[in-house]
């Protein structure tokens, strides 16, 4: 299962009972697919950029919670039940790129390190068998050998 975050972005005046109560049924969605929780954090209050226009005014702050979790790609689908969500400005859901987890893991590279694999790299290791023994070589004369078009008079 892919890792996501969703990003919940509450009025000013919601209390905190109601957040915890919000994320609560987030997260019993998330165990009911067969979903894991890894983190959740709160922000508290922040300033916004502009204001966002909701039926009940202009709010130029709000509450900022972020959940980490890992669910089957579905499960954003679940989640368009927060659009009716009174206490919601904003929320949104970004799955994490190039995250290993679970059995990859575990078997990457039977435990070889990537570094040692670049080219050009700070740990860099060349064999034989890579070819490029003559790769650093320079066929270029770039020593001050008295070349004439580049002394001053």
């Amino acid at each position: 299962m892919p890792l996501y975050d969703c990003l919940l972005l509450a009025k000013p005046h919601v209390s905190k009972q109601a957040l915890v109560e919000m994320v609560g049924r987030i997260g019993s969605r998330v165990f009911l697919r067969n979903g894991v929780l890894t983190d959740i954090k709160s922000f508290g209050t922040i300033q916004l950029a502009y204001g966002i226009k909701k039926l009940d005014g202009r709010h130029f702050q709000g509450q900022l919670m972020q959940m980490t979790m890992m669910v089957p790609p579905t499960f954003n689908q679940e989640l368009h039940y927060l659009n009716k969500e009174d206490r919601l400005l904003r929320w949104l859901v970004v799955k994490h790129r190039n995250t290993m987890y679970g059995q990859e893991f575990i078997n990457e590279d039977e435990g070889t390190n990537e570094l040692m694999h670049q080219k050009g790299g700070l740990f860099s290791k060349r064999t034989a068998a890579d070819g490029d023994e003559d790769e650093d070589e320079d066929d270029d004369d770039d020593d001050d050998d008295g070349d004439e078009e580049y002394d001053l008079e």
